[in-house]
């Protein structure tokens, strides 16, 4: 029954009574409403779990991929296109579509086999014109000018094989079209079978290498020069060249640029040539091993050496930069065959190369990660070449009959394994291993570098520099404003304080970057005096307040000393930065920049991780302040009551009571501006140098995870490899959050469990 607790004057009438049933009907409605609003809380809460666990499903989703194990699939194999036994050398090929493969034979005929599959077509072989009696005996790997087939009288025959594509009644076909050369002999007098070949097409015009005996090389160039009037003159040169050897030559490798000559020999040594010169020269020469060098090849670029010996190793070499110097220097070792090593293909598209032996077997295998993919057997023991497909995406071999075999690849990802993601890798142009992010470059075979490690290393150094500049100053405020302050003052600094957490990232990155850092630059020393200065003028003003009389500070109540100590604060840092120049003249020598540099060996960037720390900070400061002092104003004011009723002053009371009781809060607050400076991405965008550097100083810039994904994610090809690594990238950001919040929560308990009891 309801109650009314109106006072009544006497005469008055006692007022009605409310219906029982009116309030039964006002109770169960509160009862509904309040079971309504806490089921919305739950479903809101279930929502909000279901969406963070569906955004991780989609990014796992989409990271998966890159750990997938490469596989081989065996489509078919193809019958001889012609009688004929097969040149030495890399003697076969196939267009990019997979639908016409070719091969040289020893009597000079490219044979064609169609790989469609459907056995309607037969292409004809085509037979060099300008062969005559002499047999192919060598064919060189394919160059910017194409293919160029050795002689057994001493000539070289120049093949270019173009395919071209149609599509009759809607249907694509491939047509092979082989065009020979004008033949050039390069012994005309001896008239020596060339045994091996290497050629490349220079800015000065062509250049051949030949391997004519033992030991024996022959270097023919040809020198173009374009006149201003009338046409281009040629200059035809040719040297011998006897190679220094206790053997023999068994493997020869020219790179594309005519710059280095790499020569394999029966003692399993690879002697180096530099021809940059007019005279050749020997550069050096390296031991591979005991068993002779069978097969050379480079990968895509022509930087990295692959070698293969009779015992069936590979490795891959580099020229490495060395005190002015280069060296030719082991960078990998693969998993080595049963068999001697016949035949090196890399691939067209990436740092992948193919090797088979004797016995046939085919691994792939990845320059820059130094793994072994796979391995296939092709069932022939009498392999002769390998290749791989234009598009990587199959792999054909061919026995000494010209019958192939085709493997179809699936292989989106291979150079993506836990070490080139987060271990130091030796690529090319490196003088040693290193941690280097440089997704993208200026050729087409440029060697991608995904190494995570600068990315964390840029996130966590950032983080560090911003909490270092925001933890101190937002928890004395804190402590401050709920310890000390006037509540008036307080009614107005605080909802001031909150208001800047209001303030756009992007605002402030904008901020950071075109004004702050040029500023920053400038008065670097006096930004590094000035908590001694503030410190000291601070404890100066103290020490003249207490001289004041007491009539006269007892004019201001207690909390407003702010008004008083902030003219203080303002005019001891305009002190510290006219102290900081006068620093810079006297001890710096006039230049701290130029005095970091030699000192210290630090290098100054305009855009570092002071102006980050100083913006991030700025951005940090009203979050840690706002659940800061909010756990120090929760405490309850008994425990305050008893502390000032024992005789503890206020700090004392502040220090030893209020802050362990709101610790665990202010742990939350440092840990909520943890993740808030993680997953900053505009200001670190903006305000640093946004280079993947691994330098703690604070005067380099870095790239973060966040940074490098907004950055990098609009270009990234959708479902490529820096796709799904930029994918990574947002996990592991994930993760790092997920884990710290965990820790803090963790932490957050047994904190509130041990002062609990206060």
């Amino acid at each position: 029954m309801a109650i009314n607790l109106r006072t009544f004057r006497d005469g008055d009438a006692a007022p009605p009574a409310r219906p029982l049933t009116v309030s039964r009907t006002r109770a169960s409605r509160r009862i509904l409403l309040d079971r309504i609003s806490s089921r919305l809380v739950v479903l809101g809460g279930i929502v909000i779990i279901a969406s963070i666990l569906a955004i991780l499903l989609v990014i796992a989703a989409e990271v998966y991929p890159l750990f997938l194990k490469p596989s081989a699939t065996f489509v078919r194999a193809y019958p001889p296109a012609t009688a004929g036994v097969l040149a030495a050398g890399d003697s076969i090929g196939v267009d990019e579509y997979r639908e016409v493969a070719f091969a040289v034979t020893r009597n000079g005929a490219v044979a064609l086999a169609a790989l469609d599959g459907n056995g309607k077509r037969s292409l004809p072989p085509v037979t060099a014109p300008s062969l005559g009696t002499a047999t192919v005996t060598t064919v060189s790997a394919p160059a910017k000018g194409g293919y160029l087939l050795g002689t057994s009288d001493g000539r070289v025959i120049p093949l270019e094989v173009k395919f071209d594509v149609t599509f009759p009644n809607g249907e694509r076909t491939v047509t092979p079209r082989p065009e020979f050369g004008a033949a050039a002999s390069l012994d005309p007098e001896r008239k020596r079978a060339i045994v091996r070949l290497g050629h490349a097409s220079t800015a000065s015009g062509p250049l051949t290498v030949a391997q004519v005996g033992p030991t024996e090389l022959l270097v023919h160039k040809v020198i173009e020069k374009k006149a201003l009037i009338g046409g281009a003159r040629k200059e035809e040169t040719s040297a011998a060249l006897t190679i220094p050897l206790d053997g023999e030559v068994t493997a020869l490798r020219l790179d594309s640029r005519g710059e280095d000559l790499f020569i394999g020999t029966s003692r399993g040594q690879i002697v180096w040539y530099d021809l940059r010169d007019a005279d050749p020269k020997q550069t050096g020469a390296v031991e591979v091993g005991e068993a002779p060098v069978t097969a050379l090849g480079f990968l895509l670029g022509d930087r990295t050496l692959v070698t293969g010996d009779g015992r069936g190793a590979v490795a891959t070499w580099q020229i490495v930069p060395a005190g002015g110097a280069r060296r030719l220097t082991l960078i990998h070792r693969f998993k080595g065959h049963r068999g001697p090593v016949v035949a090196v293909d890399a691939s067209k598209r990436d740092k992948g190369f193919a090797t088979a032996d004797a016995r046939g077997e085919v691994h792939v295998h990845y320059g820059t990660s130094g793994q072994t993919l796979l391995s296939v057997t092709t069932g022939t023991a009498d392999l002769r070449s390998v290749v791989f497909a234009p598009k990587s995406d199959a792999l054909l071999v061919v026995d000494r009959d010209g019958g192939f075999r085709q493997w179809r690849l699936d292989n989106p990802h291979p150079g993506v394994t836990l070490g080139t993601l987060f271990g130091k890798v030796w690529y090319e142009g490196y003088s040693e291993p290193a941690w280097v992010w440089q997704s993208t470059g200026g050729t087409d075979d440029f060697e991608a570098k995904l190494s995570l490690t600068p990315l964390v290393y840029g996130t966590l150094k950032g983080t560090f520099y911003a909490l270092l500049f925001a933890v101190p100053i937002a928890l004395l405020a804190a402590i401050y404003v709920s310890e000390f302050m006037h509540a008036a003052i307080k009614n107005y600094v605080k909802p001031v304080v909150e208001i800047m957490a209001a303030l756009p990232s992007v605002v402030l990155g904008f901020f950071a970057g075109l004004w702050l850092a040029p500023v920053v630059e400038r008065v670097v020393p006096g930004l590094f005096l000035m908590p001694a200065v503030v410190a000291v003028a601070i404890l100066g003003a103290l020490l003249v307040w207490r001289t004041v009389p007491a009539a006269i500070r007892g004019r201001f109540r207690t909390g407003t000393e702010m008004l008083l100590v902030l003219p203080v604060v303002v005019g001891s840092g305009a002190v510290a930065l006219a102290l900081g120049g006068l620093v810079e003249r006297v001890v710096l020598a006039g230049s701290y920049r130029g005095w970091l540099l030699s000192a210290l060996g630090l290098t100054y960037d305009q855009r570092n991780s002071l102006v980050v720390g100083i913006a991030m900070g700025f951005a940090v400061i009203p979050i840690i302040f706002t659940i800061a002092e909010d756990s120090l104003a929760n405490v309850p004011q008994h425990l305050r009551a008893g502390s000032l009723a024992l005789g503890a002053t206020r700090w004392q009371t502040a220090i030893r009571i209020v802050l362990p009781t709101a610790s665990p809060g202010i742990f939350s607050a440092i840990m909520i501006g943890f993740g808030r400076a993680v997953g900053e991405t505009m200001i670190v965008l903006m305000a640093t140098g946004n280079t993947p550097v691994m330098d703690w100083s604070i005067f380099n810039g870095f790239r973060a995870l966040s940074a490098n994904i907004a950055v990098e994610l609009p270009e990234a090809p959708e479902a490529g490899t820096l796709f799904r690594v930029l994918f990574l990238a947002a996990f592991l950001l994930f993760c790092l959050t997920f884990a710290v919040n965990t820790v803090a929560e963790l932490v957050r308990l047994k904190l509130r469990q041990k002062y609990r009891y206060l």
